[in-house]
């Protein structure tokens, strides 16, 4: 299992950004995907942070397959870094 931090800026005011996120919800556990944490920055309303447990190549294949709605909502793909971690 992986631990995936994401980072990346959003065009659309975080409150209808987070709307489309988790109305994603179901889509997001019927992919395998848990997601722990999402939020905006203190000091940047257009800068979020994601955090979600899938297996390794889950989160890859989710974005592909989403693309569209998850650009609907206001994510700028391009920005996003992603890191990953590992419980050992």
């Amino acid at each position: 299992m992986e631990t995936q931090v994401l980072t990346f800026t959003i065009t659309k005011p975080f409150s209808e950004w987070v709307k489309v996120y988790d109305a994603s919800a179901p889509f997001q556990k019927a992919a395998g995907i848990t997601s722990l944490y999402r939020g905006v920055s203190k000091d940047d309303p257009s800068k979020v942070c994601a955090v979600m447990q899938a297996e390794p190549g889950v989160m890859e294949q989710f974005i592909a397959d989403n693309t569209e709605l998850i650009v609907s909502s206001g994510h700028v793909l391009e920005s996003t870094v992603s890191q990953v971690f590992l419980a050992s």
